[in-house]
């Protein structure tokens, strides 16, 4: 479950403006004309290597290291298309004879900026898992619409489910569940020489299912190596404990609790 320009690793890097030089030619040179920034490549990539993969504050891979990956295209009008996978295990922690061992997320929308401190995110993301299930399981893939304000070192986003199901849970009284959603808050800052720090909040809304409903947090630092950026955070959520028992494996395993995660991405 990819969170946009994200994978698990949290860069938070800003690039800083090119510095001005003096002016140093005689009064009748002309001024030499400022250094345009190269635009940036059409086509991305990256790859990474995390101790565990955690979406939403949940565990998908419960203390196994993930393998990530993705790429990217970027329109210079501002449409955007993209895919990128994980490895998993959440699904065959169910139990059942479920076998799907793959995330797979497309996702595409459209973005630009408002002002210089001002930008906007609009698109659409489906979650697929393939593999193979029982027979009368509610399959996990799931789609959503977002929407994402951004105002400098801020972002709100909303993610809304359009999809019979969101990854697979039904109400209470096994029902759809489309109409769920997810608030998210980030903050982040570069603090210079390649470090940056970041934070969030989110609430995850299952519509008609109160007891799987729940909030997250997490804060976590970043150190750009020049090879690549090694990522470190601490993730909590309440969907544990108490009567909230939603997220448990079938070893009843804590799929909420809090831990930190290390993780290597490399852009390419």
């Amino acid at each position: 479950m990819k969170k946009t320009a994200l994978a698990i690793a949290i860069t938070g890097m800003l690039f800083a403006p090119l510095a001005s030089h003096a002016e140093t030619a005689a009064p009748t040179a002309a001024a030499p004309a400022a250094a345009t920034p190269p635009a940036p490549p059409p086509f991305t990539g990256n790859v990474t290597l995390a101790s565990e993969y955690l979406y939403r504050g949940i565990a998908q891979t419960h203390g196994k290291p993930a393998l990530q990956g993705g790429f990217d295209y970027a329109h210079p009008s501002g449409f955007y298309v993209g895919t990128w996978g994980s490895t998993i295990s959440w699904l065959a922690d169910v139990g059942g004879g479920i076998s799907a061992p793959l995330e797979l997320d497309i996702y595409g929308g459209y973005k630009n900026s408002i002002s210089d401190d001002w930008s906007y995110d609009v698109g659409v993301l489906t979650y697929n898992y393939p593999g193979t299930y029982p027979g009368g399981f509610t399959k996990p893939d799931t789609t959503e619409l977002y929407g994402q304000l951004g105002f400098k070192w801020l972002t709100a986003k909303y993610s809304y489910v359009v999809s019979d199901h969101i990854f697979g849970i039904t109400s209470t009284k096994g029902g759809k569940t489309n109409g769920s959603g997810y608030l998210d808050l980030t903050a982040t800052f570069d603090l210079g020489n390649g470090w940056g720090i970041s934070g969030h909040g989110g609430h995850q809304t299952i519509k008609d299912n109160g007891p799987a409903s729940y909030s997250d947090w997490k804060i976590g630092v970043t150190k750009d190596l020049g090879l690549g950026t090694v990522g470190l955070y601490y993730s909590d959520t309440n969907a544990k404990g108490g009567p909230n028992q939603f997220y448990r494996d079938a070893l009843n395993r804590d799929m909420g609790q809090g831990r930190a995660l290390l993780s290597f991405t490399k852009t390419l």
